[in-house]
Parts: C-alpha cells; structure tokens; sequence
C-alpha cells in the first residue's frame, strides 16, 4: 500500500455546502486508509479533523468579492513554497494545486440566457471584477488534472477552454448507510408529516428556488398532491403567490432552512422533484435515490447522469413534463419499482467508491511525476 501526502485546499473545511461536504468525506476516507491530509483552510470544524493538520490560511478579505478567492490562492501558494507533497488538491480558486475539482460553471457560463444584453456587456467586458475572476480562473483550468462533478461541468469547461486532457468525471458521493430505505422507514412510521391521508407528497430540498425551478414545480402539483419545499430561497413571497394563484396554496408548505436531521423530510415524501434550469450537481436527488425514493430531475442536471428515464426515476424539467412524471407516480407499485433501482444506483456512488476514484488520479500523478525524473 503506497502512503501518499496529500495536500487539500478548501476555504473552510466544514459539513455545510456542497463543495465543503465533498472536500470533507473525500479527505477524511483518504486520512483513514493511512494518507498523510494538510489542510490549507481559514477555518475548521475541529470534530472534523483528527489525524490530519491544519495550516492555518489568512483571511486578509472577509467580504464576498474577488479579492477574498485572489487572497486565498496568494495565500495558500505562498505557504505551499518548499513544502513537497505528493499531491496538492484544491476545491477552491487557487491556482498552486495539482488536482483541481470544479464544482461550478466557469464564470461566463453564468451570464446565459436570462441575462440583460447591457448588463453581460458591462460584466463581462467592462468590469475589472470579472476581468480578474476570468483571470484567476484561467490559471485553475491549467491545472495538470481536473476533476469534474459531472459530466455537465466537463462539457463546460470544454466548451469555454477546449479542455479535454487530464479531465475526469468524479460525481459527489453520498452516505447510502445514512440515507438507507430502511431508516427512513423507521422514521416514516413516526413521521407526522408522512402520506396517511393518501396524498402523493412530493419534496423539493435547496436554495435558489428560480434557478432550481421551484416556480415550474408549483403549477404541477395537482389534486391529491401535497409539496414540501425544504431550503431558504429568494423570493419567497413571490413563490407563495403562485402557490395561490395556481389552487395549491394550502398544498404547498414552505419549512425554510433545516440545520437538523433533514431525513426525516425524506421519509414524509413519496418522491424527489428538482426541476433546475442549471445545476452542477444536484445532492437532494442522490439522497433520495439513496434512500429508496423516485426522484425527477432536470434532463440538464448534472445528476441527471444518474437517471435512466422511465427506470430509476424520471427526467422533467417544464411544467407539463413535471405533471405528467407525477401522475404516473400516483402508483404505488411504480415508485416501489422505482425506488428499489434508485437505490441501486446511489449504492454506486458511495463516498468510498469516490474516494477510490481520487486515489486512482493522485496515484496517477505520482507515477508520472516518477516517469519524468527517470
């Protein structure tokens, strides 16, 4: 078993957000087969880090702008300065790593579709903010190794640097004994909110409701339907508005943000829904998967990899695509179905299997450190 030292570069090495989650159960499975993991965070939760050390990072810019990433990846390179590791990973914009694992769009990407004429001009050719967030992220995408969340991300940096080499897909992971069928069951017999009344309820779980398309999801809940929409997210007004104006205003209930076990939103819900008009991922659907439930994701969705149309789940992203995924799975006996070969599926993703995977690209890039000093 060859031991590697392994450098990870995170912001804040913590369990909330996905991109910290990832970088979380990623290094601690590589500290237990026996890695040596330096943490290059500004902050830590220390439940979290036993076996590992933290290289304190300075946070010389609080606030959220790009001189916050640009400090970060100063910062981290000039602590890297004469240190050897055998592979230095980084979840952030930095631009010291070996490894670099993209979790969102590039920057451009976010200035599609929707967005003013006027204002993509001035953002993306006038403002000296963008012009050094382009720059910054230029330098990540020359790192030797990219790894991708999924094949959505891939595609994108292909599309906005013609990136193919040295880019791999990695898919986050999920903990299929935590969000297991049978616990669910378990807190479903005890769960108030479950489906006694025979409604089919469906559960929405994230923030940014407009990107996640939560106002395309409202209009498709029919008679006989209930919703549960798990997460703060902007316009929350509006949202309940259209819950009224479509008939469904006391079958839509809004919980807001849940610090807690969120599971037991899983086991109340007959069904997954995240309809998004973008998304790099999208972990409510795994965790559902993973939990022995049918889940409908936008065909855009990077976890929509995951889906086989009609067999594990369904993808919808419009309204009238939503509605008709749903009534089908008015049937119990098909989202039994469903939701057994869900859970196969998400059995595939397990953090380990994931962690395997990223030994697999450190190993790699040892190796061929190795060839070129020979």
């Amino acid at each position: 078993m060859i031991h590697l030292k392994i450098a990870v570069l995170i912001k804040n090495f913590v369990l909330s957000g996905g991109a910290e989650r990832y970088a979380v159960e990623v290094a601690r499975r590589l500290r237990d087969r026996g890695h040596d993991i330096d943490l290059y965070a500004r902050n830590v939760d220390t439940s979290l880090t036993a076996g590992m050390t933290h290289v304190q990072v300075p946070d010389r810019h609080t606030y959220r702008t790009v001189a916050n990433s640009l400090s970060y990846a100063r910062e981290t390179a000039r602590l890297l300065e004469g240190r050897n590791y055998d592979a230095i990973h980084s979840h952030e914009r930095a631009y010291s790593q070996d490894v670099l694992t993209v979790h969102t769009f590039c920057y451009r990407s976010g200035f599609t579709g929707g967005t003013a004429f006027l204002k993509r001009l001035f953002t993306l050719y006038l403002s000296p903010r963008s012009r050094l967030y382009e720059w910054l992220e230029k330098k990540q995408m020359a790192s030797p190794r990219l790894v991708a969340v999924s094949e959505v991300i891939r595609h994108d940096i292909q599309a906005r640097y013609g990136r193919t080499e040295g880019v791999r897909v990695i898919t986050p992971g999920v903990d299929f004994t935590w969000f297991h069928p049978d616990g669910i069951a378990a807190l479903r017999s005890r769960e108030k909110r479950g489906p006694s009344t025979g409604e089919l309820t469906v559960l929405f779980v994230g923030g940014e409701f407009r990107r996640k398309g939560l106002d395309k999801l409202i209009p498709a809940i029919g008679e006989g339907m209930k919703l549960i929409v798990v997460g703060r997210g902007e316009r929350l007004d509006y949202h309940r508005r259209l819950a009224i104006s479509c008939g469904t205003g006391s079958r839509v209930e809004f919980v807001g943000h849940v610090d807690d076990d969120v599971r037991g939103y899983y086991a109340g819900a007959d069904v997954v829904v995240l309809p998004s008009r973008r998304e790099a991922f999208g972990m409510s659907i795994l965790e559902g998967m993973a939990c022995g439930l049918p889940v409908i994701a936008s065909p855009v969705a990077g976890v929509a990899g995951l889906i086989n149309d009609g067999e594990n789940g369904f993808l919808a992203g419009e309204t009238d695509e939503l509605k008709a995924a749903l009534n089908l799975l008015r049937d119990e006996t098909l989202r039994k179905k469903m939701g057994d070969r869900a859970r196969k599926t998400a059995e595939s993703c397990s953090w380990d299997r994931i962690t395997d995977s990223y030994e697999e690209v450190f190993l790699g890039l040892s190796g061929s450190r190795g060839a070129q000093n020979r």
